[in-house]
């Protein structure tokens, strides 16, 4: 059964995509930076809507958009919005924080999959930011850790179907240990022949869903 996650900004489209076959609900602040944190009342929103009609959802902990290389401050920020995702009762929480030279914050990371717990712990699109020759080690790393899935385009630019074939070859070296989720760029006209390019078992995004 593939399964559909929709990137949702706040509540407002979540109830539509659930009734067109979304299966989980990545949930986000602020879309035009990438994602950020939402809110407590968000999540609350949407935890009471999407646990009703039995469809999970993952939530952004992110401060603010552009980099993923963290200050101080903006590490126990994260570390407290992840804290406070999981006290909700969130299904997963979503992040991505990288070194000044590219690399997985290995630190802040573990702390962040520990908070997770039972949890899902999503590496998001920052994977994308890591040098290519580094990639398999922090896929390893991140298998290592117990984090449950990487949600990746392939690339720093490009949608996923022009980046297929460095997603594809992330699935193979993935294999069962970590879930790898593919997204940038696709839409619910080509998923048909997205799941022919990149044969994953879950696909991101949007407009995964055919909303109106």
């Amino acid at each position: 059964m593939i399964k559909k996650e929709f990137c949702a900004e706040n509540f407002t489209r979540v109830p539509e995509a659930i009734s067109l076959g979304a299966s989980r609900i990545e949930l986000c602040d602020r879309l035009d930076v990438g994602g950020t944190t939402p809110s407590k009342e968000v999540i609350k929103e949407t935890l009471d809507y999407a646990h009703k009609h039995d469809v999970s959802v993952v939530t952004m902990v992110r401060p603010r958009g552009g980099s993923f290389v963290y200050d101080q401050n903006e590490k126990e920020q994260i570390i407290r919005d992840a804290k406070e995702a999981i006290a909700l009762d969130v299904d997963g929480i979503v992040f991505g924080c990288l070194t000044e030279q590219g690399t997985i914050d290995r630190e802040l990371t573990e702390k962040l999959i520990n908070i997770a717990g039972s949890k899902e712990s999503i590496f998001h699109m920052a994977f994308d930011s890591i040098p290519d020759e580094k990639q398999t080690q922090a896929l390893n790393w991140l298998i290592e850790k117990g984090c449950t899935r990487i949600l990746t385009r392939g690339g720093k630019t490009g949608t996923a179907l022009e980046n297929k074939n460095r997603i594809n070859a992330l699935i193979d070296k993935a294999q069962s240990d970590i879930e790898i989720l593919p997204g940038g760029g696709i839409t619910h006209a080509d998923l048909e022949n997205i799941k022919i390019e990149i044969p994953a078992e879950q696909y991101h995004g949007t407009k995964v869903i055919p909303l109106s």
